[in-house]
């Protein structure tokens, strides 16, 4: 009998707690390494417990001290915590361009605590490519709660709804605007609205703003999206987000909401490989000269159905 593959060593050191194994099962997934496919399936039936939590945002509001603040509050509470914290690419080295060292900083010690910054690379819907994969190595890992802390681009990033359980909008009091509010959507996916740096002037405008449009909104769901004011630096609120949290983690758990956004992401994760390989074994060399060819005497339509038509 030979010795074990490099990349079955690795799930088995992860499996057993292994910190280093796990950033180098990370790296090999954002990097697309080739084994990556074999290593999720492998830890596949290890995950599926994990609460995760999304946290986004316009820049500026403050998410990364929320961060900081409940890390501080699970850990009180003995769990594990894995922490994406998901930054624009650097337009040099194509990593994550704030480091995860730089923010979060009184958590590098603790071993409960796991912090990565995920570089979006070039992907516009404000998680990285590899996100959700990423967040999967962590919840067979062993990890109680996952935070996704996206990149605030001026939107909200619709596509944090389909990676977490718990959606958390975060906003300050210069950010009543209610056209703003409505282009954005914020209502539609936000399961909690924290109003940071409540100590500011505006803060109460707002959340009697967010309230009488949470009150319009049409909602047959039991949960109604509550609004929490906080003070991140200081400290305040942040026992309130905590309970409100867990109120909405306890709702998912007792509807069977949790369980079936889990279905969901395996679901929509299977259709996306399902389609890249659809697309990759499609485009043979026939029908990639057939559009080259065909782009000069042919009309969109007419092109696109004699190339599908080609055997």
């Amino acid at each position: 009998m030979g010795s074990r593959p490099v990349a079955w060593t690795l799930i088995d050191q992860l499996l057993a707690g292994s910190s280093n194994a796990l950033a180098q099962i990370i790296s090999r997934v954002e990097n697309e390494s080739p084994q990556a496919p074999s290593l999720l399936d492998a830890l596949y039936p290890h995950s599926g417990t994990a609460y995760r939590l999304g946290i986004t945002g316009p820049p500026g509001v403050g998410k990364s001290t929320l961060v900081d603040k409940l890390i501080k509050l699970y850990r009180e509470a003995s769990l594990k915590l894995g922490i994406l914290s998901v930054d624009p690419t650097s337009p040099f080295t194509g990593g994550a361009l704030l480091g995860d060292r730089l923010r979060m900083s009184n958590h590098q010690l603790d071993e409960g605590v796991f912090i990565r910054s995920m570089a979006t690379r070039g992907e516009t819907g404000g998680l990285a490519a590899r996100t959700q994969e990423v967040g999967d190595v962590l919840d067979a890992a062993g990890f109680d709660v996952l935070i996704f802390e996206t990149v605030g681009v001026g939107q909200v990033e619709l596509d944090v709804v389909e990676t977490v359980d718990t959606t958390m909008v975060v906003l300050v009091p210069e950010s009543g605007d209610e056209i703003q509010l409505m282009k954005a959507g914020i209502l539609e996916i936000a399961d909690v609205l924290v109003i940071n740096k409540s100590d500011r002037e505006g803060a109460g405008r707002l959340r009697r703003l967010l309230e009488q449009m949470l009150a319009l909104k049409e909602n047959d769901s039991p949960w109604k999206t509550p609004v929490c004011m906080t003070s991140a630096t200081q400290g305040d609120g942040i026992a309130e987000l905590g309970e409100l949290l867990g109120s909405h983690q306890a709702y998912l758990e007792k509807s069977g909401r949790q369980e079936h956004n889990r279905r969901q992401r395996v679901r929509q994760k299977v259709e996306m490989l399902v389609d890249r390989e659809v697309l990759a074994d499609f485009w043979n060399q026939d029908r990639r000269d057939a559009l080259d060819t065909g782009l000069e005497t042919m009309a969109p339509y007419k092109l696109a159905r004699s190339i599908l038509d080609m055997s």
